[in-house]
């Protein structure tokens, strides 16, 4: 079933299924596909089950009020991911927006987002903005860099709407969570997607009357018939989850063909001799700042564990 595409009349009630977009102070506003958005109260039973409706849930609810678009959230339908931050729940993919310069990319950072990502099996791809301003030879060499990361490298120049034509391909018929560092484009690519983000934020805030406070919530944005952006603020700093050295190193799978090689089991491809991983990374068949940015991450775990 397709998000909002069905109404139905049960036992003289008529429901609707639709994607929950915003949710502010106990109200969660749906949005049903041709029919609008619809302010909703979740059902006691979620409480009472300590169950909490998500931004992103797909659910069905009971129409109260057409003339005031009211309602209740009834039921949530099965979810097949969710994230605790932002909390938010079946997203399909991330679409992580670096800027290739101004200000220049830092990659262990973006490294950090990959592994938070990949510990939750949601796919990453990784949007190098601002292409206009560097070397076709620079984009390349950063392409390279993550070709074998799991995560698919696009480059685009937003502003001058070069490059968005992938972009909004890859987003159809999905959920797509926006991210990345602050002042990469992500406002200027949500801009672009839609246009009356703005204006949508302000209705909500009126209607609640909450004003700018609203602001801080999260929102997903129906950019197509079936296709959704969720925006997120910018980060310049995440922390890595509590995980063991393999799990890590699962989270590098331009290792994974090389690690049955190595001399020793379990080997950290740190100090260890015949270690195939090194060897590789001395062939150039490895990115050296991928495997930088995995001794300093192991380094760090390890340095957690002690304390």
């Amino acid at each position: 079933m397709q998000e909002g595409s069905e109404m139905e009349v049960l036992e003289g009630e008529r429901t609707a299924f639709g994607k929950i977009i915003r949710g502010v102070g106990g109200f969660y506003y749906v949005d049903v596909t041709g029919e609008g958005v619809y302010e909703c109260r979740a059902r006691g039973i979620f409480r009472k089950e300590k169950i909490k409706p998500l931004v992103g849930d797909n659910v069905r609810i009971c129409i109260q009020d057409d003339r005031d678009m009211e309602g209740s959230v009834d039921e949530i339908l099965p979810r097949h991911s969710q994230l605790i931050r932002p909390a938010a729940a079946n997203i399909d993919q991330v679409l992580l927006i670096i800027a290739a310069a101004d200000p220049k990319p830092n990659f262990n950072l973006l490294d950090r987002f990959l592994i938070y990502m990949h510990r939750q099996d949601i796919p990453v791809t990784i949007l190098l903005n601002k292409a206009d301003l560097v070397e076709k030879k620079c984009l390349e060499e950063y392409a390279s860099w993550y070709s074998n990361s799991g995560s698919d490298v696009l480059c685009a120049s937003i502003l001058r709407g070069d490059g968005l034509e992938e972009v909004l391909k890859r987003m159809e018929g999905k959920t797509t969570m926006l991210a990345g560092p602050s002042g990469v484009g992500k406002s200027s690519l949500t801009n672009r997607l839609v246009p009356d983000a703005a204006m949508e934020v302000g209705e909500i805030s009126r209607k609640i009357r909450r004003g700018k406070q609203t602001t801080r919530h999260t929102q997903i944005h129906r950019i197509g018939e079936n296709a959704f952006l969720l925006d997120t603020p910018g980060f310049s700093s995440l922390f890595l989850p509590e995980m063991t050295q393999a799990e890590l190193q699962e989270c590098y799978p331009e290792f994974a063909r090389y690690e049955e090689q190595c001399r020793f089991q379990g080997c950290a491809h740190i100090n260890e001799p015949e270690c195939a991983v090194k060897e590789a990374l001395e062939k150039g068949e490895i990115a050296r700042i991928r495997y930088e940015n995995y001794r300093m991450l192991l380094e760090e775990l390890r340095s957690m564990r002690r304390y």
